[in-house]
């Protein structure tokens, strides 16, 4: 018999580029799933996890941040992020803690008065602000937009992170369980590894590059008795001078990218890993409906 006190549905994440969504993200599944970096756009792909607790189940959309496009890629991205808002059962808008309120929010806040959905605000980060000024930084949101709910959390340090839970939970229909307990994501585990790859790039280029990089799984096969698992990758950047900060002097900038992700990738599927990587240029592949596409970045 259907368990009439399950809750089960769908939450979406929404808000600027770079504001924690998929470190808020990694912290309330308990394992991570999304990337993280510094950088804006490291997001690019709607990512589906499952939180399950006896009280329901809240499969999580972590959407690309909502910005302005500069590039097909860019417009992709936007895309995906603005069609969730009326596919879900409660809307999280991300935000940091301040007064001063940007044209990014404020053109969220008009792609949200389109949408009937629930719309909670969990203002994040609030570990790098004193306690006392958070109500005034929440009543200048409060200002431009009726949201369900208010809640400031620090994503990295953990705080009011079960408040965002039971919040949600609160939004969401009864019904039944749409995952196994033990399902954290639908992403397929070789999209996880280019990804995984990805966010080694970007951390351990810092500046010298733009985000124009993409990751491709060439093969990825398990060895006979079930032991190592061989990955052959391809990091596929946008120009001839890229290429040579990708590699590296000597390689070493390659090889600390492969050793980063390899501790990681392993850690993951539970297994040695034996990674190889290498470097490609493709001119503008942020611009091409077909590369898009290549490097898995599908319409929904």
């Amino acid at each position: 018999m259907e368990n009439e006190k399950f809750k089960s549905g769908f939450a979406t994440l929404i808000g600027r580029p770079n504001v924690g969504k998929s470190t808020l993200m990694n912290h309330l599944i308990g394992q991570k799933i999304a990337i993280t970096s510094n950088k804006p756009q490291t997001t690019r792909n709607r990512i589906q996890t499952v939180y399950t607790c006896e009280e329901g189940q809240i499969i999580f959309l972590d959407t690309p941040g909502i910005h302005k496009a500069k590039n097909k890629l860019g417009e992709y991205m936007v895309n995906v992020a603005e069609r969730t808002l009326n596919e879900v059962d409660v809307i999280l808008w991300l935000v940091e803690p301040s007064t001063f309120i940007g044209k990014g929010e404020r053109h969220i806040a008009k792609q949200l008065e389109q949408t009937r959905t629930p719309v909670i605000l969990v203002m994040n980060k609030i570990d790098t602000v004193a306690k006392e000024d958070i109500p005034r930084f929440l009543d200048a949101y409060r200002q431009i937009y009726d949201f369900a709910e208010m809640i400031p959390v620090s994503a990295l340090r953990g705080k009011n992170l079960q408040t965002v839970i039971d919040c949600i939970l609160k939004y969401l229909p009864y019904g039944p369980q749409f995952y196994d307990e033990d399902t954290v994501t639908d992403q397929p585990q070789r999209q996880i590894v280019a990804e995984l790859i990805r966010e080694k790039a970007l951390r351990c280029l810092e500046e010298e590059i733009p985000h124009g990089i993409a990751v491709a799984i060439d093969s990825m096969k398990e060895r006979p008795g079930g032991d190592i698992m061989d990955i052959d990758a391809t990091i596929i950047c946008e120009r001839d001078s890229h290429k040579g900060i990708v590699i590296g002097k000597g390689g070493a900038m390659l090889r600390k990218i492969g050793s980063q992700a390899r501790k990681e990738i392993e850690d993951m599927l539970e297994m040695k890993v034996n990674l190889q990587l290498w470097v490609k240029v493709k001119k503008d592949w942020r611009d091409s409906d077909f590369m898009i596409k290549n490097f898995g970045y599908k319409e929904i």
